[in-house]
């Protein structure tokens, strides 16, 4: 016989369970440190040449919400149920801290498709690649100066 003591989860008790900590090692945290999220900035703020209105979402939650969708292959809905599950997604975005409710509407992400043109995508796609082969560089020149390794294959 199994009587049920009612150790089941509390939902109460959800918010303790992420201690603040993120993985370096996660593959989201890695991606954010190599994007050039200034030049993205930069880029999309191009979009932008009435100064009044409402004030738009920052360009790193726009762009990397498209990288987020095409990576996963979601829907706008999905993509927006996603990040506000996730707390690596959530870092990626550039948000100071973990927030379970949707950060913005799923419609948004129409917004965010018509504000980087092919071209900004080829653009921000170069200085990826080119910061990305810095980076290499950098970890290759950094490689060479390590001191002989006394090891015998």
């Amino acid at each position: 016989m199994y009587k049920n003591t009612g150790s089941e989860p509390k939902m109460a008790n959800l918010p303790y369970f992420l201690d603040g900590t993120l993985n370096i090692n996660n593959r989201w945290v890695k991606l954010a440190a190599i994007i050039p999220w200034t030049d993205v900035e930069e880029i999309y703020a191009l979009n932008f040449t009435s100064h009044t209105g409402p004030k738009a979402l920052p360009a790193r939650t726009a762009f990397g919400s498209l990288i987020i969708q095409v990576k996963l292959s979601l829907t706008d809905e999905e993509t927006i149920e996603m990040i506000s599950e996730n707390p690596y997604l959530q870092y990626f975005l550039g948000f100071e801290r973990y927030k379970q409710e949707a950060p913005f509407d799923s419609s948004m992400m129409t917004h965010f498709r018509k504000r980087f043109g092919a071209q900004d995508i080829k653009d921000i796609d170069e200085l990826l690649h080119t910061a990305t082969r810095k980076k290499e560089e950098d970890s290759n020149d950094d490689s060479d100066n390590d001191p002989p390794s006394n090891k015998v294959l």
